[in-house]
């Protein structure tokens, strides 16, 4: 085999390492395929990859030696002690400036080390967000890069080809330094979580309270399909609804117990650690939790009294205040997941792109929907925006569509049909608009039990104790936010 032959190689033959191959082939750049497990390369040469460019290695030295300089090699493999692994054994094979990518669902925290790690040894290291499944990997995923910017100009090519395009723009830039393209793809997934949770708590509606059959039920998501909340979650939806097999409706008889592999997870505790308040990610992921417990749930049916849950008042109207309703927490939403990132950015001194953030989650991801454009020309218009829920056109959404969220979440509270999400996306827009909130009292809590401090209005940063009981002594304990 000749060498210095590929432009980029690839480890890990699972189905998106296959798919991005593949892609990566149409888009004419030579792939050389590795797998841990070599009989995978074999395979997927004399199959899938037949007729192509690709050409596959057995070792990773032999890999290293196929490829164009700088060196470039994107991993695929499960996140964690397997991505140190190949670190740590491709190193000694590599030169300065030779690129690492590692394109699995890594912790940004690992992403942040990594990259600091390898800069020390010359290796420039890039954690990449990867979204759209197998049939993004396939035919045009978003990519979300991060980690060292001198890795960019050589893997931009590359990137910007096999990603997906929206208007002709690739969904795919650079979103900053070290574990920044990691932080922006789990705050992906968070989203992620709770546009399919508030999807799921409108089908319970619908399906419990309205009792709506199916087909009712697909053709409310492709109505809605046209309307502001045209995505690819609601398309899906509308598909699965209908999906029928040679038994009849599918969805009705899989197990009503979701799985997660912790990006959501991850988003929540990130929230908490940088103290954003992104309540409806944090309510979809103990959605997730409370279903797990099936075995719990159908004792505590047969013991715990409810409403009756059917709706008595106009379906037709109702299912306008739910679309409306859905719409209005999916802002809530996406605001929430931005003040994350904001906050992130100043703390690890990134910065990040709003609007294109925006733009790459447009196309190939699984997040993807119409609305997302708006977000782009709110930070086109305001790139310091605080809140997307400042932006006129928010504003003016949040101002149509939260009567028939209070009109939904009411009628829910009374049928006994649970909505954390949709809930919780109300509670945060009523506690956001409100300028004074009860915490007054919870600081002379504080204060009273712990002798923990607080401000008075108009004389902020000066912190004072207050002797409550007469004998509670004036020591007061050491200032701390919390």
């Amino acid at each position: 085999m000749s060498t210095q032959v590929a432009d980029i190689a690839l480890i890990g033959l699972a189905v998106m390492g296959q798919n991005l191959i593949l892609n990566m082939n149409d888009h004419g750049f030579v792939v050389c395929a590795y797998n841990r497990t070599v009989d995978k390369v074999k395979s997927f040469l004399e199959n899938e990859a037949k007729g192509t460019k690709v050409i596959g290695a057995y070792s990773l030295k032999e890999m290293v030696d196929t490829l164009k300089s700088p060196r470039r090699i994107m991993l695929l493999v499960k996140a964690g002690t397997a991505v140190d692994a190949f670190i740590e054994q491709l190193v000694p094979l590599l030169s300065p400036g030779d690129i690492i990518i590692d394109g699995g669902n890594s912790e940004y925290q690992d992403t942040e080390r990594r990259t600091k790690d390898l800069e020390q040894k010359g290796i420039l290291f890039v954690g990449s967000g990867v979204s759209g499944g197998e049939d993004g990997a396939r035919y045009g995923p978003s990519l979300m890069p991060g980690g060292n910017p001198k890795a960019w100009p050589h893997i931009k090519s590359i990137f910007q080809s096999i990603c997906a395009k929206a208007d002709g723009e690739p969904c795919c830039d650079w979103v900053g330094e070290t574990g920044a393209g990691h932080f922006v793809k789990m705050v992906h997934n968070g989203i992620e979580y709770g546009d399919m949770q508030i999807i799921c708590e409108a089908y319970h509606l619908m399906r419990s309270g309205l009792q709506l059959t199916q087909e009712e039920m697909s053709v409310v998501f492709d109505e809605w399909n046209r309307s502001e909340l045209d995505s690819f979650l609601i398309e899906i939806t509308r598909d699965i609804l209908k999906y029928k097999d040679n038994k009849g409706y599918l969805l009705e008889r899989i197990r009503d117990t979701a799985g997660q592999k912790g990006t959501g997870k991850w988003t929540a505790i990130a929230a908490l650690d940088y103290g954003v308040p992104v309540t409806l990610i944090g309510e979809s992921v103990f959605s997730r939790c409370l279903s797990a417990l099936k075995n719990e749930r159908v004792e505590a049916s047969t013991v715990l009294s409810g409403p009756e849950p059917v709706y008595k008042g106009d379906k037709k109207q109702f299912l306008e205040h739910l679309r409306k309703a859905l719409y209005a927490a999916k802002i809530i939403s996406y605001a929430q997941g931005f003040m994350l990132l904001r906050e992130a950015a100043k703390v690890h001194n990134w910065n990040l792109n709003y609007g294109g953030i925006a733009l790459m989650w447009r196309g190939g991801c699984i997040i993807r929907s119409a609305f997302l454009g708006n977000i782009k020309s709110a930070y086109d218009k305001n790139s310091k925006l605080s809140n997307l829920l400042l932006d006129d056109f928010f504003a003016k959404a949040m101002d149509t569509c939260h009567p028939s969220a209070r009109t939904v979440v009411s009628a829910a509270v009374t049928m006994g049909i649970p909505t954390p999400a949709l809930s919780t996306a109300l509670a945060f827009y009523d506690g956001f608009r409100t300028a004074r909130l009860p915490a007054n009292l919870l600081q002379a809590q504080r204060d009273y039990f712990g002798a923990h401090t607080y401000e008075l209005l108009g004389q902020e940063g000066k912190f004072v104790h207050t002797n409550w009981t007469g004998h509670g002594g004036k020591v007061s304990a050491s200032t701390y936010d919390a």
